[in-house]
């Protein structure tokens, strides 16, 4: 899969305050990228920079193979959608109205695709209603549709379910993951809660304050944070080499302890210890949340800062 972002040891300073640091990462062309950040992490800043409202201090980075210092980044950028902080729609026009405008904008003098874009984000049937008088989530919505004028082959998304109740961040899951697959565009969304995040995303980049601390697949995180139980036995040394010859899938997490990721019973796990002379002391399921992952990556980071 080809990169369709690559982003190359960028730096954003403000005034005093280091907002990036060295950044650097790969977006996949297809894929739904999650930006994974506490608030003020760094995560807006970045997006600015891609799009083109900010420039960073120091580094590159590239779109669709063409460089940030190339003059011909300008025209790159029009294939690229974005929401960034906020939704860009007039509150006194209708959804209709708003798309019309944006196709204006871009130079578009045909609207028949603007009914089907609707459709998209479901918000066919909102009429003549204004935008202000839209609820939360139909404006985060009429705001991707306006991203979308233009059929972008990028999607910059800065923190999208932010604020919507469970029914408007389900419906806002089902819209992007049928964008990227319908309309094969890439998207790069932000947010803070990656348990949501992680209903959608392909690959994931974790950040704190400006570093990134890890890149990642989807399998490789769920791999990761995947279940397992967890055996406090007598002697883990001892253990170990049964588990070995019947394949048993672990790891060894202390001197005592000992995390196995295979399907196996607890009857059966016990009858392996007892084949190897060892006494379970306890049995406990360690499921880890994808929230207590990230959690860890900046407590060991800040651990050695």
């Amino acid at each position: 899969m080809d990169n369709v972002v690559s982003i190359k040891d960028i730096s954003k300073v403000y005034g005093k305050a280091q907002v990036l640091r060295n950044v650097s990462l790969d977006i996949p062309n297809g894929s739904i990228f999650g930006l994974v950040g506490r608030n003020g992490a760094g995560k807006t800043t970045l997006m600015r920079i891609i799009t083109g409202l900010a420039e960073p201090t120091s580094g590159s980075y590239s779109i669709s193979g063409v460089s940030s210092k190339d003059k011909e980044i300008i025209k790159v950028r029009r294939r690229m959608g974005s929401i960034i902080e906020s939704p860009a729609v007039f509150r006194n026009l209708s959804a209709y109205d708003n798309l019309k405008l944006q196709y204006i904008n871009l130079g578009m003098t045909s609207y028949d695709d603007i009914p089907g874009l609707l459709e998209l984000v479901e918000l066919n049937n909102s009429g003549k209603k204004t935008a202000g008088k839209f609820s939360l989530g139909m404006k985060q919505r009429l705001g991707i549709a306006v991203a979308l004028c233009g059929k972008p082959d990028i999607l910059v998304l800065d923190e999208p379910i932010n604020g919507l109740d469970p029914q408007g961040i389900i419906q806002m899951r089902e819209i992007l993951i049928r964008i990227n697959r319908e309309r094969h565009t890439t998207i790069l969304i932000s947010s803070h809660i990656l348990e949501e995040l992680s209903k959608l995303a392909t690959h994931y980049a974790f950040i704190d304050n400006g570093e990134i601390l890890q890149t990642l697949s989807a399998d490789e995180l769920m791999n990761k944070v995947r279940k397992s139980s967890r055996l406090k036995v007598s002697s883990v040394e001892d253990l170990c080499p049964v588990f070995d010859r019947n394949d048993i899938d672990y790891k060894i997490n202390g001197e005592d302890t000992v995390d196995i990721y295979s399907e196996i019973s607890v009857s059966r796990t016990v009858a392996l210890a007892n084949e190897a002379g060892v006494e379970v002391i306890s049995v406990a399921e360690n499921n880890e949340s994808l929230e207590g992952y990230f959690m860890n990556l900046v407590a060991k980071r800040e651990g050695l800062s």
